[in-house]
């Protein structure tokens, strides 16, 4: 009788074939000295295994080739393969621990309520659901595409400005943070599966009102997002409409929303600057629901927009900022 399927058949049918290599023998095969193949293992989020530990398929080899194809040409060199594997390794490993959460969510809610997902069990379905594999791996290449020609366009847009330099990696952006009240404590009182599908319901509404401003989404942290959005008036709209979402939400916390402009510099999807720490400074002092910028950005809204109303507050210390001057954003009072 077999015995229990084990966590080495979940990588054989996910990597198309048996892992059989070593890593020296991988690097043999692929032509890259060892130091580097053994750096780019560790871009992608893996710990390197021993020198004589069969821990690589035909697949690996493949990769790495493809990556010593690459450092033949003029455009790229080693420093940035290790870049931009190491973001390929950063992103691929939260959609796939992203995936199988929710992969795994739906597997057991169609089995019985005394019956535990195991191994086997994985396998099972995995190998099931393998002829929606190639459809997905097309999903995620042109996601990818889609994602890389609005990169492509924004950086375009940037060379327009005389306060960009999109070579430099330097943009004059609003940054926000999104911050939910009292998130430590709704969490104590939710299990597991309340708090994920808490998350879950906050960054996704989170993404569409920024989407729909025109904005993106940097990174979401659990209970915040930070988002960048390259209009002012925008920016604006995105900070008053996420308060106002989740005001409206029922029975949910209210969210409190920091903005600043100014010069960022952005690398590998991330946002670097004092208006990132000023934002973050901003929603850590909002009161819940509220809606605080800095005065870059309070200056470059248009005056007297009939959409927005703001009011400058008492100037307070702010951490690694000195004394700052928050402005409060609402709407116009009606009547």
């Amino acid at each position: 009788m077999a015995g229990p399927r084990v966590p080495d058949d979940i990588e054989e049918t996910l990597l198309g074939g048996p892992m059989h290599l070593t890593r020296r023998e991988v690097e043999a095969a692929a032509g890259l000295s060892g130091d580097l193949a053994v750096r780019i293992w560790q871009a992608l989020g893996f710990p390197t295994p021993p020198d004589d530990a069969v821990a690589f398929t035909d697949g690996d080899v493949a990769a790495l080739r493809e990556i010593s194809d690459l450092l033949d040409g003029d455009l790229v060199d080693e420093e940035m393969v290790l870049q931009l594997v190491r973001a390929v390794g950063q992103t691929m490993g939260r959609l796939a621990s992203w995936l199988g959460d929710v992969w795994l969510l739906r597997l057991s809610a169609l089995l019985p309520p005394d019956e535990p997902v195991t191994a086997d069990l994985v396998v099972t379905a995995l190998e099931s659901t393998e002829e929606l594999r190639p459809a997905f791996e097309r999903l995620l290449l042109h996601g990818w595409r889609r994602q890389l020609a609005a990169a492509g366009m924004r950086a375009a847009a940037g060379t327009a400005s005389a306060r960009s330099d999109p070579a430099a990696g330097l943009a004059h952006l609003a940054v926000g943070f999104a911050d939910v009240v009292s998130f430590t404590r709704l969490s104590r009182r939710l299990d597991a599966d309340e708090l994920a599908a808490f998350v879950e319901r906050f960054e996704s509404a989170a993404s569409e009102v920024v989407v729909e401003a025109g904005g993106r989404i940097v990174k979401t942290l659990g209970d915040e997002v930070l988002f960048v959005v390259a209009e002012p008036v925008a920016a604006a709209e995105a900070g008053l409409r996420l308060a106002e979402r989740f005001a409206a939400e029922p029975g949910f916390p209210d969210v409190r929303v920091g903005l600043a402009y100014g010069e960022v510099v952005q690398r590998l999807g991330d946002v670097f600057g004092t208006p990132v720490n000023l934002a973050a400074r901003l929603t850590a002092t909002a009161h819940p629901g509220a809606v605080l910028i800095d005065g870059g950005l309070a200056e470059a809204l248009p005056r007297g927009d009939p959409r927005f109303d703001v009011s400058g507050l008492r100037p307070r210390p702010l951490q690694g900022l000195g004394r700052v001057r928050p402005r409060l954003l609402r709407r116009p009072r009606k009547g």
